[in-house]
């Protein structure tokens, strides 16, 4: 009775959840800020069409998008935010010009009184909404159509080659040249200009703008609003109340008698079919591709101090920083995707006993798939940043912009397919276990659906095309990244480790059946409607703030538990003399929890509530939750899989665990350093900054090339330095079991 009631439960999340996600979904597509068929001066000269902006969008994804500065917080950290950066330029030279006209000064010079008139003047002008929606046109001031002029010729000279503002470039880390067609120069501009019109513009009869008043920026009355406040609070109150809740269940609940564990392993004498021996290059392809990826990120670090070279080599005329970021953050996902999927590959003939007809030939067709989205996407990417390619073949094999689903249009969609591919070979290794009607079955079921949503749910992927409004793309992109990667791959990772410790016979079936479905629903509760907490300045009406706000503090409900995982795990490991064999898996598991606990829910709280999120969105804030939770979290749980799989390949060889063991403390204390001596300093004091100045001056070169600030960018070298060895050390074990370093070969574990 108790688990029809959790399957109960977990449909009613399921339905209810996506329904309001899907509803407001909507409204986002209704309230989106609109592009106009022209944007026309006062005067009636056309400075832009509507295709010129969308052209413009495309440009922008060409250069890297996401990956070079922001546009609404979201992106890279080295150059500015374009649209806070574009904003306040407009305002400063309109200011200027207004003092001359009125007082034969500049702005700076004025009294207070004279400088809050001028104020009162530019905030009117800049933030009424001229747009008409019967002739789609958007008209502006003469003096505001001077300052877009003025703009578009700073970021012309600045994408180009303009000699005075190569220092600027510099320290954007922008090539110079990035742009080599004027057109495209026109385009970038018309494109910055909507993104940033947007930031100011306030909605039909609101006093807010499209964007919630966001960025931070008193000059031009971006100041933040009163619903901003009163969620924030409201969030902390739901924190709170959740956390008694789960406390309140944890004290309540009634320990069942504990399994005793078998005296020797109940899975050393289990032969390896075709297909599990064929997963083995697939941990290959993992451990090179975190070598890569550390090694794209230390590239990507080095730029915040040197612009474009690593040095002394001018490195950034093959691998700009866009693109070495780009690979940095699209190796992630594939090297822990990679993992998660070959872990499932391996155990679905283990769950049935059966191996089906031809599994090893889909396992290597699969892993054929996979290089070539691979080699094929990064390749593409590269072509796009250095403008090999037009806007459409851009879009469909190059770089689409986006930040964590850069890879072109093909790509995803090839990815999509061989996801297919992995969900069918699940599918039919598990089937056979699934018709038997044993305890086991609910958890199967379970391991089938995370397995059927992984396939799925990167679809979202795929529903905004090459010139959606970038509200739309926004939303659907944080499908792809909050449900898909932060969301279905949790929900399959807490699956797989239940079955791991149930086959095992470490855990009752029922226990572990239970617990997953408990556990499932409390992280959906809040996980899926949490997605609106990236989608606060993005567009989106002010409904999606209070939701997001809400179930965002509902996520991290559950990680303030996470001791409990963790030390679960540590009895698990301490219950019986075989299961040490076992040590670096599971301390690997209870790094997740750690680090679920410190990067997802301490950090992630952090800069969730929408008053934080307002001066925080854009600064190295969030690269302290993305490092933390992203690998911290989703890496570990990816090694820690890995190793769970190369130990059941070769139970009874004994590890020679120096390396392992060096690898292990050597990425999780490097992880931390990297944090809390370099990137946490720096982001709390930008956040100072933005609170005080704006979101514009925390993110200038002028706030960042300040000598305290590249004195913190340099001690980032301590962490990555230990990060990168613990990697090196991580990859010469696990090709060592391959070809015996990493054996003690006159020890067996049965013995």
């Amino acid at each position: 009775m108790k688990t029809k009631k959790l399957w109960l439960g977990f449909i009613a999340v399921m339905v209810i959840s996506f329904g309001v996600l899907l509803y407001y979904g909507r409204e986002i597509y209704r309230e989106a800020p609109p592009v106009p068929e022209k944007v026309v001066a006062e005067n009636g000269q056309t400075l832009f069409t509507g295709q010129d902006i969308k052209d413009g969008q495309n440009v922008w994804q060409s250069l890297g998008g996401h990956q070079l500065g922001t546009v609404w917080g979201h992106g890279a950290y080295q150059a500015p935010d374009w649209t806070a950066d574009w904003l306040h330029r407009e305002a400063v030279y309109m200011l200027n010009r207004l003092a001359e006209n009125t007082h034969g000064k500049v702005y700076d010079e004025l009294t207070g009184e004279q400088q809050a008139s001028l104020r009162f003047i530019l905030q009117r002008d800049m933030r009424t909404n001229t747009f008409d929606p019967q002739s789609k046109t958007i008209t502006i001031s003469s003096l505001r159509a001077d300052a877009i002029a003025n703009n578009s010729t700073h970021y012309g000279g600045l994408f180009t080659d303009d000699p005075e503002l190569a220092p600027l470039r510099d320290a954007y880390s922008v090539p110079e040249n990035s742009l080599k067609d004027p057109e495209r120069v026109r385009l970038l501009n018309a494109f910055f200009f909507w993104a940033s019109w947007a930031c100011i513009t306030e909605r039909p009869g609101k006093d807010i703008t499209y964007t919630n008043n966001w960025p931070a920026d008193e000059l031009i009355g971006n100041t933040p609003t009163g619903a901003m406040i009163l969620w924030t609070g409201f969030s902390v109150i739901i924190l709170l109340a959740g956390i008694g809740l789960m406390v309140w269940y944890y004290a309540s609940r009634k320990e069942e008698e504990e399994l005793k564990p078998p005296t020797s392993h109940p899975l050393k004498n289990s032969a390896q079919t075709p297909s599990q021996k064929a997963t083995l290059k697939y941990f290959w392809v993992v451990t090179l591709l975190i070598l890569v990826q550390v090694v794209m990120g230390v590239i990507t670090a080095h730029y915040g101090v040197e612009g474009q070279g690593f040095y002394g080599i001018p490195l950034a005329d093959w691998l700009p920083y866009s693109i070495s970021r780009t690979w940095h953050v699209q190796i992630a996902i594939f090297w822990i995707a990679t993992s998660w999927l070959a872990t499932g590959l391996y155990y679905a003939p283990a769950i049935s006993g059966i191996e089906p007809k031809f599994q090893k030939l889909g396992v290597d067709v699969l892993f054929g798939a996979l290089l070539v989205i691979v080699l094929g996407s990064l390749a593409g990417q590269w072509m796009g940043v250095m403008q090999k390619l037009g806007l459409v073949q851009n879009f469909w094999f190059g770089h689409q912009g986006y930040e964590y689903v850069e890879l072109g249009r093909f790509w995803q969609i090839f990815l999509f397919a061989g996801l297919f591919i992995w969900l069918f070979l699940m599918g039919r290794a598990i089937w056979p276990a699934l018709k038997q009607k044993n305890e086991s079955r609910h958890l199967l079921i379970l391991f089938l659906i995370a397995s059927a949503a992984i396939a799925l749910f990167y679809g979202a992927g795929l529903m905004w095309g090459r010139q959606t409004n970038l509200a739309i793309a926004e939303y659907w992109r944080w499908w792809v990244v909050h449900l898909w990667v932060e969301g279905f791959f949790e929900v399959f990772a807490v699956v797989v480790m239940a079955f791991l410790f149930v086959r095992m016979q470490l855990v009752r079936v029922t226990t572990a059946t239970l617990a997953v479905l408990f556990t499932t629903i409390i992280f959906l509760s809040g996980g899926i409607l949490g997605t609106f907490h990236h989608l606060y300045f993005t567009g989106t009406p002010t409904a999606v703030m209070a939701l997001g706000a809400s179930f965002s503090a509902l996520e991290v409900v559950p990680l303030v538990l996470m001791g409990y995982e963790a030390w679960d795990n540590m009895k698990i490991y301490r219950s019986s003399t075989w299961i040490k064999a076992y040590k670096w898996p599971i301390y690997s598991f209870i790094a997740v929890a750690f680090w679920n606990l410190v990067g997802a829910g301490i950090f992630g709280f952090l800069i969730n509530p929408p008053i934080a999120l307002y001066y925080m969105q854009g600064l190295n804030t969030t690269p302290v939750h993305g490092h933390t939770a992203l690998f911290g979290v989703y890496g570990m749980l990816g090694i820690g899989l890995m190793l769970f799989v190369l130990r059941d390949m070769d139970s009874i060889s004994v590890w020679k665990e120096k390396w392992l063991k060096f690898a292990f403390w050597a990425i999780n204390i490097g992880l931390a350093a990297m944090v809390l001596i370099s990137v946490l300093p720096i982001g709390l004091a930008q956040t100072f900054a933005s609170v005080q100045e704006g979101l514009w001056y925390a993110r200038s070169a002028e706030f960042l090339q300040q000598p305290h600030i590249t004195t913190l960018k340099w001690m980032r070298v301590i962490g990555d330095t230990t990060f990168a060895l613990g990697t090196v050390a991580l990859v010469w074990f696990v090709f060592g079991l391959k070809f015996g370093w990493s054996i003690e070969k006159e020890k067996k574990l049965n013995k």
